[in-house]
């Protein structure tokens, strides 16, 4: 029998958290970081908030010859990658490097970069357009960056479904665990607060028209009418359980225990979306019965046709009202690709500290057949979670993160002592 790849790094950028142990303090305390958009001048536009990663300061994480080759998504993306091997205790040359590989998630690509050398091009001429541009606004420029600063050799890849892209690309790097990789770095960080994305997602048709941080993003609440966009994400270390032992790996977070991913049909087909078929999928390949799970991290739309899709598969799976169910990216907006993976982060620190943190500003709606943690952080036993993510156009992607198994909780504290 394959054991479940292990979790045994986390590095977290958040627009209320640069840093694991913050971002996780702040879902925490219902802090949040939505505010106005600050990267440009949105007085123009009919959406003016984001979830901003405040405080990030390139020049502080990375060194100086990454600076006019990336755009801030990338800065991001590696800041975070460092904080996640650093958490994970990886040392230089600690393994081979043809073990070892990166698998990202995104969904726009280099955008900011891109949008100033289009306007170089156009003001000066194209010789004045960087050679860089060639691959910053890449959608693999994060997973290739990443895998150049730290020498890792081994399979990789790039995940493209907008918000279920954090769970598609853990999926990947599972399966490249099974295929004999020892670690692979994955996860998705995303970010287009620039004015060329800005047009681009309010294109959508999405995007909360709320002036206000505390109403604009409110998911399975009467008052929905849209999301707040942001920028962020994180990236996660996962392991080949018996390769964490052998390395005397420092702590672990979870198991990446099930996944599946669906489509939901064409639109007027009649036929049911593909969500709860997804959640079961998940929970099967995981081998975890409903009732075994402790917590649903929901995908939160805040379109209150697709937030009732949601309710409803939920409630088929698990009973209305059956299992808590929290959306902590009220705290963040949505982060596209990198959305999924941070609530994956936020899923494996509730089963550490055994806290569901709550969904902010949200007042429940009368209709959603599911209970949503708001207010403060549930104090619960939490040993299962199962994170939910959709993409835009009708991808569906489930995960199921279980607490670690008995002989890794062993040697982890056999190290530790």
């Amino acid at each position: 029998m394959i054991s479940p790849p292990v979790v045994t790094g986390i590095g977290a950028v958040a627009p209320n958290g640069l840093g694991t142990a913050e971002y996780w303090d702040a879902i925490c305390a219902g802090t949040s970081g939505i505010r106005p958009v600050s990267r440009f001048d949105a007085s123009g536009y009919p959406s003016k908030l984001a979830g901003e990663v405040a405080g990030f300061v390139a020049e502080q994480h990375l060194p100086s010859r990454l600076l006019p080759q990336t755009d801030h998504m990338t800065r991001l993306a590696l800041t975070a990658a460092d904080l996640a091997l650093a958490d994970a205790g990886v040392q230089a040359g600690e393994l081979p490097p043809l073990d070892l590989g990166v698998v990202t998630a995104s969904s726009a690509g280099g955008f900011e970069f891109g949008q100033r050398e289009l306007e170089r091009n156009w003001s000066r001429g194209n010789e004045y357009v960087s050679a860089y541009q060639s691959f910053a606004w890449f959608y693999a420029v994060n997973t290739g960056q990443i895998s150049i600063r730290h020498g890792f050799k081994g399979p990789s890849g790039v995940l493209v479904s907008d918000q279920a892209g954090g769970l598609d690309a853990i999926a990947q790097a599972r399966r490249q665990l099974r295929r004999g990789s020892a670690m692979i770095v994955t996860g998705g960080v995303d970010g287009s607060i620039c004015p060329w994305g800005w047009v681009a997602q309010l294109a959508s048709g999405r995007l909360s028209a709320s002036d206000d941080p505390t109403a604009a993003y409110l998911p399975f609440d009467a008052r929905a009418a849209g999301h707040v966009p942001g920028e962020g994400g994180a990236i996660l270390i996962l392991e080949d359980a018996e390769a964490a032992r052998e390395r005397h790996a420092a702590h672990v977070y979870g198991q990446i225990a099930g996944y599946a991913a669906t489509f939901d049909p064409k639109p007027g087909s009649g036929r049911e979306p593909g969500l709860r078929r997804a959640i079961e999928g998940a929970l099967a390949d995981a081998g975890v019965a409903s009732d075994d799970v402790d917590v649903v991290f929901a995908d939160a739309a805040a379109i209150p046709a697709l937030d009732h899709i949601e309710a409803e598969a939920i409630a088929a799976v698990f009973g209305a009202g059956g299992v808590p169910v929290t959306a902590p990216k009220t705290m963040t907006g949505r982060l596209y690709a990198g959305a999924a993976s941070l609530d994956v982060a936020a899923a494996l620190l509730a089963i550490r500290d055994d806290l569901v943190p709550p969904t902010v500003n949200v007042r429940p709606a009368r209709g959603y057949p599911i209970e949503i943690v708001t207010g403060s952080p549930h104090r619960m036993p939490v040993r299962v979670a199962v994170v939910i993510a959709r993409g835009h156009g009708g991808f569906n992607s489930v995960l199921v993160i279980r607490a670690a198994g008995t002989a890794v909780e062993a040697t982890s504290k056999a190290i530790e002592n």
